[in-house]
């Protein structure tokens, strides 16, 4: 029997990576998946391979730095499922590179409002409906600058702070109510996001250092966590943060 048959699942930056992953396991298991980002052409690629193995899923195009756009992306899953039980927001940036006295106004806010406000706004209106339906399942990604702070990425750092702060918070507030909320922290993942890294072998090289399994992680190896937060195996795990990382923060 697959875990998740006649749930609905909304997973945010969904158009590659640890969230087209994601998205593609919720289908494995038989979810009924919300496909959301900002990228429609990689959001719509997510769903056709999605159905082409018989899954069920459609994309809704969200920008979660806007509130409405959020709130919008549940009221539609509402509309197309009646229900939801299981959220993964996964949509994040990298923002612009540079020290705390010299990174921009812009940027700063341009991260924020993306990777903390986004999951914040997110959460909002996803729990309003879990509420109604007697519980559901949160898995937020953090990473594992959430934990340690990285120069030249303020305002990511501080954001993944606030990510693992915010779960823990609404992990307390709606634990008697039946919904878990928990995050993930993987460390560097061979997505779109390090590709402009990867131009670079001295870079790339020094960020396979930092991690003592020898290797960047793949978005399968974070995806897999996703669904066990998600799935009744977890059933006694919630406020928690789990590294991905291939020994990253043990060092």
């Amino acid at each position: 029997m697959v875990e998740f048959a006649a749930k609905v699942a909304i997973v945010t930056g969904a158009a590659s990576g640890i969230g087209r992953t994601s998205a593609l396991f919720y289908a494995r298991e038989g979810a009924n998946v919300v496909v959301s980002d900002i990228d429609e052409e990689g959001g719509r690629k997510t769903v056709r391979l999605i159905r082409e193995k018989s899954g069920e899923a459609f994309f809704i195009k969200t920008d979660v730095a806007n509130p409405a756009d959020c709130e919008a992306l549940v009221r539609r899953t509402i509309e197309n499922y009646g229900r939801l039980d299981i959220a993964c927001n996964n949509a994040g940036i990298g923002g612009e590179q540079g020290q705390t006295a010299d990174y921009s106004i812009e940027g700063w806010q341009k991260v924020i409002g993306v990777n903390l406000s986004g999951v914040f706004y997110c959460m909002k209106y996803e729990i309003a409906e879990m509420l109604k339906v007697g519980g559901g399942v949160i898995v937020n990604m953090a990473s594992i600058l959430g934990q340690v702070g990285f120069a030249g990425a303020p305002a990511y750092v501080a954001a993944k702070h606030g990510v693992i702060g915010l779960t823990r918070t609404a992990a307390l507030e709606y634990a008697a109510k039946g919904i878990r909320v928990n995050a993930i922290g993987p460390a560097f993942i061979r997505t779109p996001m390090l590709t402009s890294l990867e131009e670079n072998a001295d870079v790339l090289n020094g960020l396979v250092a930092l991690h003592p399994i020898g290797r960047l992680g793949r978005p399968e190896e974070v995806a897999e966590l996703v669904i066990w937060l998600s799935s009744n195996h977890a059933s006694f795990v919630t406020g928690a943060y789990y590294a991905v990382d291939g020994g990253y923060l043990s060092r």
